[in-house]
């Protein structure tokens, strides 16, 4: 099927669907656009259950429909959500919450002649119970790894037993996996639940067409108010689409169908930014851009665990001889900032410009002439990528060259590519880590030694006896500023044995219909519209 075809297939499907969801509307009851967020997901939704939402795309759209115990806020701290407070134990092992007692699910016909009913803390025991279940092949069950034990202590307290203390776990269980949803419609199974996804968030279920279409309607019991004590969320609708190609998202936002595009394809990147990364002007007067952090780490790496990984010097060597700055300039216009410290990226307690290594190409040089002095045979290196990441690879490959080391760029298809650095088989190779939770120890897990691949994410299966325990140590460590320390001196440590070559901290850029107002985008790409409005 071609591409024409399948966007015709699209609007047809469409306006079909519109049609059904204005059906029974009277002209005096026409829909108000400015109620109405429209965005599109290029990628897909595969599922809207929170224990499924490991994409981007589920993600978003959970974040709408669903609430946890805690929240984490645009400047990365913990905020009350479900739990309106909380306590710690000093052990650090034991974690008690309140309750709301004013969060109410979803109306469905399954909670009986009410149609809803207040949460209460044994739905979170329901909830904890089917994300660590196996059965239910949940992508979050791994949060659950260091939980001894949780119950209901009542209907307003929730309890959580930790196996060993873990500074970041309120972060951990911010995440949409440990969402909280109720147990009246599993009673058959996962059907009920799956034909008609019940939460507690700013957003309802209302229709799904697969590829085609999804719509979510307001929910009219939220329990979050703004500062003039009006009910939110301001929108009636969020209306989500799946055009396949990236061209045709941007070409439907300047036909204002869209109300948002999250980031660019490189391949119009040209088009739409000025040399300098700003907006092109000819959009500027129906577009804004906004450029938000985000916390990824887009990097190279080494993989050291079969005999014949790269030489120290060597790996030294490349992280001297690049020009991360003109990385930034030339090939991302500006979006991004270069990797000036270790792997932990700016806006995380732990980032320090110190652990980095500056572009300094005469001791690049000056490592390489050590290296060939004891191996004066010439070396070539292989970097493995896929097509999306071939200009900086090659800008790479051009910039070794300068210092006297031969690079080639293995292009490989990206089934390829998950396969092996997994599994070891590229011995370097393209990479990047975006933040599971707003901690720095979900960056340094990449180098712990138990988390070795492919049972972990430690894919250059860097091992330190020194890290390891620095790493465990932390885990101890209640106060954040002395955390932030050891986080620190842990990316110190790795980055002086180089498995890896930083290149930069990765950065979100929204273009949005000018008539949007309040919308940012977290550090973690978390989509929040729940303050969200549109100027008619």
């Amino acid at each position: 099927m071609t591409t024409k075809t399948i966007y015709h297939k699209y609007k047809y499907c469409l306006t079909i669907i519109f049609l059904a969801l204005l059906s029974g509307c009277t002209t005096e009851n026409k829909v108000d656009d400015s109620m109405i967020f429209r965005l599109n997901r290029y990628d897909n939704i595969s599922s809207l259950d929170p224990i499924q939402a490991r994409t981007q795309a589920n993600n978003w759209a959970c974040n709408l429909l669903y609430n946890s115990l805690v929240k984490i806020d645009y400047n990365l701290n913990i905020q009350p959500d479900i739990a309106k407070n909380w306590s710690i134990s000093e052990d650090g092992k034991t974690y008690t919450f309140l309750l709301r007692d004013d969060v109410f699910f979803h109306r469905h016909p399954a909670f009986g002649k009410d149609s809803t009913r207040a949460v209460i803390a044994s739905d979170f025991t329901f909830s904890f119970d089917r994300l660590k279940d196996p059965k239910n092949n949940g992508s979050g069950g791994w949060i659950m790894s260091n939980i001894e034990s949780y119950k209901a202590l009542n209907d307003s307290v929730f309890q959580i037993q930790l196996k060993e203390a873990f500074p970041p776990f309120l972060g951990l269980i911010s995440m949409k996996y440990a969402s909280v949803v109720p147990k009246e419609l599993f009673t058959d199974g996962e059907n009920s639940f799956t034909q008609n996804p019940i939460g507690t968030g700013p957003f309802q279920f209302k229709i799904w067409v697969d590829n085609v279409k999804m719509v979510l309607r307001k929910n009219p019991l939220y329990f979050e108010y703004d500062d003039k004590n009006k009910r939110l969320p301001y929108l009636d609708a969020v209306n989500i689409t799946f055009l396949p190609e990236k061209n045709s998202e941007f070409l439907e936002l300047i036909k204002g169908n869209l109300d948002m595009m999250a980031d660019l394809d490189p391949s119009y990147k040209d088009e739409i930014l000025s040399a300098n990364g700003e907006l092109n002007s000819k959009y500027s007067h129906q577009i804004r851009l906004i450029k938000e952090p985000y916390l990824s780490t887009v990097y190279f790496s080494f993989y050291l665990d079969d005999g014949k990984e790269i030489d120290k010097r060597l790996r030294q060597a490349m992280n001297y001889g690049i020009d991360k700055q003109k990385i930034i300039r030339y090939l991302m216009k500006g979006q991004g900032f270069a990797a000036d410290g270790g792997f932990i990226p700016k806006g995380l307690a732990g980032h320090s410009a110190k652990n980095g290594y500056p572009y300094d190409p005469k001791k690049a040089k000056s490592l390489i002439d050590s290296y060939r002095k004891e191996y004066p045979n010439s070396t070539t290196i292989e970097l493995t990528t896929v097509q999306e990441y071939v200009d900086v690879c090659e800008y790479f490959a051009a910039e070794m060259a300068k210092i006297g080391l031969k690079t080639n760029v293995n292009v490989v298809p990206g089934p390829t590519m998950r396969e092996g650095k997994s599994t070891g088989k590229f011995a370097f190779f393209r990479a990047n880590w975006g933040a599971d939770y707003a901690d720095a120890e979900n960056f340094l897990s990449l180098f712990y030694s138990q988390n070795f691949a492919p049972e972990g994410p430690n894919y250059s299966h860097f091992r330190s006896p020194e890290f390891d325990q620095l790493y465990h140590q932390s885990f101890l460590e209640n106060n954040a500023d002395k955390r932030a320390k050891i986080y620190e001196r842990l990316d110190y440590i790795m980055m002086q044995e180089a498995p890896i070559v930083p290149l930069f901290y990765d950065q979100t850029a929204l273009f949005t219909n000018k008539k949007v107002k309040n919308l940012r985008m977290s550090p973690i790409k978390l989509l929040d519209l729940t303050r969200v409005y549109k100027e008619k």
